[in-house]
């Protein structure tokens, strides 16, 4: 045997080593403030497959975090609202390109959460990247839709434009944890606003993974936190909250939709209902517009005549 083979065997004692490694399991953990807390309850979660196999343990977020996680959103609101519209396009454009980096894990969480075939997992993946991108490119065009000089009958311009509504609370969706938890955190953030998400129930593997995105692209700390754990133990104090301006019931039940919107009431939240929705489809600006407040401007011009302005 020549000495260029001999070198080319692999040690009995590394085969060994390999056949007893053991596997590295992943923790999962909170994403609240750009870090990543345990919850403060120290409480996780069985998650489990479609076919009940375990999968991890999530934190079990408690109304603590909750809390923490609207004080960190209002801190980020100021810096994330007031930074123009160009530039939050571009930071929304490399968290699609971090996605399209960490596909293959994407593809492997959701085809275990969603019961799917890798080959459909990875259709669901691309479609919430794309989704990004769609957002992404909405950041400086959407208040030449919504706002604009109004045509009015007097010596004053009038000019509307769009501002964020503040502080948001999404319930993410329960069946889609990917391509839907993407369709409702990308439109909040998109114009200015900050978001808490209440990752879904039985499948909040890819919305944690997904803080893991956001802590590595240019997303300010803050803009988005994400929390798992028991919906409606989570939603309860957030809709009842001072500092929370709007909530969106994507992933709640007729009867936890209704308790939530009686208890944002006390402060005049916006609300967006729970209603069907086919992720797949082409979106709307429709959530684009429910977290955005109109400011109107009027500003005289002085009086014009046949022998013109007054100034």
């Amino acid at each position: 045997m020549s000495e260029k083979l001999k070198n080319t065997e692999k040690p009995k004692n590394t085969e060994k080593a390999e056949q007893q490694r053991l596997s590295v399991f992943k923790t999962y953990k909170l994403y609240v403030g750009g870090k990543f807390p345990r919850s403060e309850s120290g409480r996780v979660y069985e998650v489990t497959d479609s076919k009940g196999e375990w999968l991890a343990n999530a934190p079990l977020s408690s109304r603590k975090d909750a809390r923490d996680a609207v004080v960190a959103a209002r801190k980020a609101f100021g810096g994330w609202s007031g930074a123009t519209a160009y530039n939050r396009g571009q930071v929304l454009y490399r968290v699609a390109e971090m996605l399209e980096g960490r596909r293959d894990q994407f593809v492997r969480e959701v085809a275990d959460s969603e019961g799917l075939s890798k080959s459909k997992a990875a259709v669901v993946v691309d479609a919430a990247i794309d989704r990004w991108v769609w957002y992404a490119g909405w950041t400086d065009k959407i208040a030449q839709v919504v706002g604009g000089g109004n045509p009015v009958a007097g010596p004053y311009f009038n000019l509307s434009t769009p501002e964020p509504t503040g502080v948001v609370t999404v319930l993410a969706p329960q069946e889609s944890s990917f391509l839907g938890l993407v369709s409702v955190i990308a439109p909040v953030i998109a114009t200015g606003n900050t978001v808490i998400v209440i990752a879904s129930e039985n499948s909040p593997l890819p919305a944690l993974s997904l803080g893991e995105v956001l802590a590595t692209s240019d997303v300010p700390g803050g803009v988005v936190n994400i929390l798992s754990g028991k919906t409606a133990e989570i939603a309860t104090p957030l809709a009842a909250h001072q500092d929370v301006n709007a909530i969106d019931l994507a992933g709640a039940d007729d009867v936890l939709a209704k308790e939530l919107e009686v208890a944002a009431a006390d402060n005049l939240k916006r609300v967006v209902r729970p209603q069907a929705v086919d992720y797949f489809a082409a979106p709307g600006i429709e959530r684009l517009t429910a977290f955005l407040e109109t400011k109107t401007v009027w500003h005289p011009t002085g009086a014009l005549g046949a022998s013109g302005s007054s100034y």
